[in-house]
């Protein structure tokens, strides 16, 4: 089984903090983020290929071609256009089904576990506002019917954590835009619920890390994802 990672953004609401470090490989607890995003893995993963960009060269030394058992295999995302682009420069060297992680948030692994019982899935999360998020839009038996992009009203609902599980299907859809340079992995996903099910894993522990207050308060919060 492999993972995919996707670690190739600067972080610039990081301000300094990523001057000379990838936002991926900020410390949480003495440890990159990556490490624990790694460690967090279900043991199924195998192989796992970063999707680098800024400062990838930090992340290639840090791990090289192995960590905690695991295989490492490295993308350059050169033009940074949304995650449908990062996925997409991974096409030809998945096979089968695979998991897919934001390198900036925390995943428990219990969870990711549960979602590879399925073919094609998305993690979600229930939070008190939703303004900063995707929201998710679920039919009677929990699989996904759309998906809302900010800017929309804040409010108490179901969000995207940006953990999925995807096969080579999707790659027989064409990205969506979601801006002038940007194409995005869900609106493309969403594409194949007419013909398959997507299912939506929910889970209450996730934690996202965007900003440095975010940073601080995962020095607390990892003790909830460390096996």
């Amino acid at each position: 089984m492999q993972c995919i990672i996707l670690a190739a953004g600067k972080g610039v609401r990081m301000g300094k903090l990523t001057e000379n470090c990838p936002k991926s490989m900020l410390p949480i607890a003495g440890r990159p983020k990556l490490e624990h995003s790694l460690r967090m893995l279900p043991d199924a993963v195998t192989e796992v290929i970063l999707v680098v960009g800024y400062l990838g060269g930090v992340i290639r030394k840090h791990f090289g071609t192995e960590f905690d058992g695991k295989i490492i295999r490295y993308v350059e995302q050169q033009e940074l256009n949304g995650s449908g682009g990062a996925i997409h420069l991974v096409k030809n060297m998945v096979e089968g089904k695979f998991l897919v992680c934001m390198g900036d948030d925390l995943y428990r692994k219990a969870d990711l576990e549960r979602m590879l019982q399925n073919n094609l899935a998305v993690l979600a999360c229930e939070v008190e506002d939703s303004s900063q998020f995707g929201v998710l839009e679920t039919d009677e038996e929990g699989t996904l019917v759309g998906i809302i992009e900010r800017p929309h009203s804040a409010q108490h609902t179901l969000v995207n954590t940006g953990a999925y599980v995807l096969n080579k299907h999707f790659f027989e859809y064409p990205l969506v835009s979601i801006s002038d340079t940007e194409y995005g992995l869900p609106q493309t996903l969403t594409q194949m619920r007419n013909t398959y099910a997507i299912v939506v894993e929910r889970t209450t522990t996730w934690f996202p890390i965007g900003d440095p207050e975010a940073l601080l308060a995962a020095q607390l919060k990892i003790n909830d994802f460390l096996v």
